[in-house]
């Protein structure tokens, strides 16, 4: 997909992925500061992306307890329009090699899926429920911290030949919290508490 930057930041894409940013959020703050100007405020973003000046906002970092404590980072509205646009345009690229059963974040496949998919199992695996088995619950730590973002972009590449979709990708996954340092000659990419800012 040669042009796949310019669908990026086609005024089209750009307003179906504003929609979809602000799905059950348009009593927020932001949301209606945003909506003042909708066409003027998307118009920029897209002025913005066509002559790659586009700089995401600093993320914003708050704890979140539920139960379980974790330090989030949250992108600006606008960034996350972005966001937005850059997966309905690479997300059908990518989906199509995903495993079968990832079901997170995924048209068509939620906790519904997931739970069904998970008792098809259990009946294969017990014979019916006629023998013993077990479930490995287990999670990635800090995975969003700890990402090499080298390797991901390589992986990218194989199916991305875009080189400006690319630059996109790298700016996205470049952006700090506010006061935090990284990226440079050293590429300072475990930053403590940071959350993946690509946030749909």
């Amino acid at each position: 997909m040669n042009n796949a930057y310019e669908q990026i930041y086609n005024l089209s894409n750009l307003i179906l992925a504003w929609r979809e940013a602000r799905k059950g959020k348009t009593k927020k703050i932001y949301v209606i500061e945003f909506e003042k100007n909708t066409l003027g405020n998307l118009l920029t973003l897209q002025k913005e992306l066509i002559n790659q000046i586009y700089s995401p906002l600093p993320l914003v970092t708050f704890v979140l307890r539920d139960p379980k404590t974790r330090i989030i980072s949250k992108s600006d509205f606008r960034d996350r329009i972005v966001h937005h646009a850059l997966v309905r345009i690479i997300e059908p690229i990518f989906d199509r090699i995903f495993i079968y059963d990832s079901c997170a974040n995924r048209k068509g496949k939620g906790n519904l899926f997931a739970i069904r998919r998970f008792y098809q199992f259990q009946r294969e695996v017990t014979k019916n429920n006629s023998r013993i088995a077990f479930c490995l619950k287990a999670d990635i730590k800090h995975y969003f911290q700890e990402v090499n973002h080298e390797i991901l972009i390589s992986i990218i590449r194989r199916k991305i030949t875009d080189e400006k979709v690319i630059w996109l990708i790298e700016r996205i996954l470049a952006n700090l919290p506010a006061g935090k340092l990284g990226g440079g000659g050293e590429r300072h990419w475990r930053i403590t508490g940071r959350e993946c800012p690509l946030e749909i």
